[in-house]
């Protein structure tokens, strides 16, 4: 899949396997993972595996996360996008088959503002090209950034529920609600 989206200060692209070096600073980080529900990875070749999901995704799913590249610098920051979560093992909860927008970027790069604007960035592409109907959010209640980039990004909260020792935040927003915003905005 090739994919390549320009905002004022990113490059949102497909994500290679000369990545590998910043996945592994991204996912080896305890403390991007402390919202996350598993444990940082402790390898390279752990690293390598989840480049290698991602990819499979595009191919089986069509979309998948994508690498956030800092103009600036050309500098690996993270991932964004969307992710279509299907079956039991990708289930939250009773909550199946969507379209997830989500972000990890490594902590040099925390407080700018790029989660917030590869996010933007991945929601028009969702809903303008893809032409997908809804995308959901979550995140659990103690994380109050990744909350308030959802809700700044124009989700709508939905629930807040328990999943696996933890209370998450559900959030949802559709094409029409998407539009009504964009509309609003060119004003």
């Amino acid at each position: 899949m090739k994919f390549h989206i320009e905002t004022e200060r990113l490059v949102l692209r497909e994500i290679r396997d000369g990545d590998l070096e910043g996945m592994y600073e991204l996912d080896s980080n305890p403390k991007v993972h402390k919202y996350l529900g598993n444990k940082p990875i402790t390898t390279k070749e752990q690293a390598a595996s989840y480049i290698k999901s991602i990819k499979s995704q595009y191919i089986e799913r069509g979309i998948g996360r994508f690498a956030i590249i800092e103009k600036a610098t050309g500098t690996f920051v993270g991932w964004s996008g969307i992710k279509f979560n299907t079956g039991e093992k990708e289930s939250i909860g009773d909550k199946k088959d969507f379209y997830d927008i989500g972000y990890r970027l490594i902590e040099n790069f925390w407080r700018k503002g790029y989660a917030r604007e590869s996010a933007e960035a991945a929601l028009a592409f969702a809903f303008n090209e893809l032409k997908l109907e809804t995308i959901v959010g979550t995140a659990e209640t103690e994380n109050i950034a990744s909350n308030k980039i959802l809700k700044k990004i124009g989700l709508q909260y939905s629930e807040t529920f328990a999943y696996k020792d933890v209370m998450l935040h559900w959030y949802t927003l559709n094409n029409k609600d998407y539009a009504k915003k964009m509309s609003g905005m060119r004003r």
